[in-house]
């Protein structure tokens, strides 16, 4: 296949078969385009029917990882031309994500390496989620003017306590133990055990005891041991009080999250916030997907997500101009805009 598609083969091996996706752009980190969302549901569809296919195999080409997501770079001109074909992107994808996660065969996703964004969108709702040492599982939109999606704000939400808080108002990192903490992995499998288990995969007819056999103790949670300041801290009603508990609460890692929060797009934080708790009321995925969907509209109106792009991609300055600048100029108003329904931001999911 091409490099701007996703590699879709199936695998057949006796009397079973196994539906293998392969996200095939290594050299970009496997990052998404709306041509690779179109074949992955093409191909998924088309198995339902297909009898051979009695499982379906996630992975992504390269050793650096699944997915890093979105492809920025052409979102960024994109939106800049307007940003039509960036709403289309994000409806297909999100209806993508919510096949996966009512996907009637077994569906296992290998998030081994970088694993975020859109890539968290195809693997963190399957059926059977793995990570590896070498995993790094994000969502780190808010670094971009952007609010979690892909249905991340759902698994965000659910997190123990308030760490999903932290990691979204941060865009921090998790390693392999804080992912499973976290609800966005099942099982851990060491690396050097991946080939093996897909092997595995392809004979087996339990996918589920599969890969649990192929498991190991995952390394400890960081996060873990941080929960009485996070939750402290985050459990307020503000970003502005978060960030203040955080660099009065005397703890180094709570005053570095302050000043990570600061760093990120100011709208996009309170967006955040607000998002998440919503989050935690609404029962299903697919309200919550349609809840990102008018957010991520939202945010092609305004100007901090073609900046976030600006500075963490293409001039890769790190000093993004956020407009409002600050925290206090972020209005109410400003956040519900973003909330609000508007004609033709609507999924239809829920």
């Amino acid at each position: 296949m091409g490099a701007e598609v996703a590699e879709v083969r199936t695998v057949l091996d006796g009397d079973g078969g196994l539906g293998r996706i392969v996200l095939n752009r290594p050299r970009a980190l496997n990052s998404l385009t709306h041509g690779m969302i179109t074949t992955i549901r093409a191909a998924l569809d088309e198995w339902i029917a297909d009898g051979r296919v009695r499982a379906v195999v996630l992975t992504g080409a390269g050793e650096r990882g699944l997915c890093a997501g979105a492809d920025l770079r052409a979102m960024h001109d994109e939106v800049r031309a307007g940003g039509a074909g960036t709403r289309a992107f994000f409806r297909d994808e999100y209806r993508l994500n919510a096949l996966i996660a009512r996907y009637p065969k077994p569906f296992v996703a290998l998030m081994d390496g970088i694993t975020m964004g859109g890539g968290i969108g195809l693997s963190a709702h399957s059926a059977v989620r793995i990570v590896t040492e070498r995993s790094t599982i994000a969502m780190p939109e808010t670094r971009i003017g952007l609010v979690p999606d892909v249905g991340g704000s759902r698994l965000l939400a659910h997190a123990p306590g308030e760490l999903g808080t932290h990691l979204g108002l941060t865009s921090a990192s998790m390693g392999p133990g804080d992912a499973l903490l976290c609800g966005f992995a099942d099982h851990f499998v060491p690396s050097e055990r991946v080939s093996e288990l897909l092997d595995a995969l392809a004979r087996s007819s339990d996918p589920a005891a599969t890969v649990a056999a192929h498991a190991e103790p995952a390394p400890p949670a960081e996060l873990a041991g941080q929960r009485d300041w996070i939750d402290a801290c985050y459990a307020a009603d503000t970003v502005e009080e978060i960030v203040e508990r955080l660099l009065n609460s005397g703890v180094p890692e709570a005053k570095e999250s302050a000043e990570l929060v600061l760093g990120n797009s100011p709208t996009a934080v309170k967006v955040t916030l607000a998002a998440l708790r919503r989050a935690r009321a609404l029962t299903t995925l697919e309200a919550v997907l349609d809840q990102e969907y008018r957010i991520s509209c939202a945010a092609l109106d305004g100007r901090d997500l073609i900046e976030g792009i600006r500075a963490q991609v293409i001039d890769k300055d790190r000093s993004p101009q956020w407009s409002p600048r600050t925290l206090s100029d972020v209005t109410e108003a400003d956040v519900a805009r973003f909330l609000a329904p508007r004609e033709g931001d609507e999924l239809g999911l829920a």
